[in-house]
């Protein structure tokens, strides 16, 4: 039986439901995109505010393009007495993650996103010249510690003995990479077991080698950045979207 509209019922309810189904298919791809874009300007609103709260008043700058990106670019930014933000260094190409940013635990293969600390500069070189950080020349004896089992979870650690039959896991610090690198004070107040360990500002193996989880970066960018850092200045470093 064919279906006939009632004499003198309108139409134009009908219309207008399909008007606004086409109304939302249409916008389907702009809100798709909707919660990078609020990512992206949350980060760029709140590092500031973060930084405020660890008393940092220098700040490197990491954005990526999506949570998903291996690669970013690196600024450094200094607090100006006004309370504004003034950059010193930019257009820094890094390295990240193989699985991108937005880190959650230990193996993900991702960077933390977030406003973190910097600790002390350490390397298998001597201490650059002209650095105000704090510096330690490593040893074939000194290891960062990622076995999620160990009191030693996410410490440096100098060790003379056999490395495998004390930890599970764990990183040399007397390698290539680390010829030069900063800490960044990942998970480490409190340190939580398996949230994450390790995470340094290093040299890279190239522009489109992925790290572990790392920030990674030429040697001749990582010295300038390195020797423009001032520990009296509470360096932090801020990553997450560009905006």
């Amino acid at each position: 039986m064919r279906w006939r509209r009632p004499k003198g019922q309108p139409t134009y309810p009908i219309v207008l439901a399909l008007i606004a189904a086409g109304i939302v298919l249409a916008m389907l791809p702009a809100l798709s995109r909707a919660p990078a874009h609020a990512a992206a300007a949350g980060f760029t609103a709140s590092w500031p505010y973060k930084a405020d709260l660890l008393g940092a008043e220098q700040v490197v700058v990491v954005e990526t393009k999506s949570l998903r990106s291996r690669t970013g670019i690196l600024s450094l930014r200094e607090k100006r007495p006004d309370g504004g933000w003034t950059v010193v260094l930019s257009g820094i190409p890094v390295a990240l993650g193989k699985n991108g940013i937005a880190k959650t635990k230990e193996g993900d293969g991702r960077t933390p996103s977030g406003v973190y600390p910097l600790g002390d500069a350490f390397g298998t070189a001597s201490k650059p010249k002209a650095l105000k950080l704090a510096y330690k020349q490593t040893t074939k004896q000194d290891y960062w510690v990622d076995d999620t089992t160990s009191a030693d979870y996410n410490r440096w650690v100098a060790y003379s003995g056999d490395p495998d039959r004390k930890w599970h896991s764990y990183e040399r610090l007397d390698q290539p990479l680390y010829k030069y690198a900063i800490v960044v004070r990942y998970n480490d107040d409190p340190i939580m077991p398996g949230r994450g360990s390790a995470i340094f500002l290093h040299l890279w193996r190239g522009a489109d080698k992925p790290t572990a989880g790392c920030i990674a970066m030429s040697e001749p960018n990582l010295l300038k950045l390195m020797a423009a850092l001032d520990p009296a200045r509470s360096p932090a470093i801020a990553i997450g979207l560009a905006g």
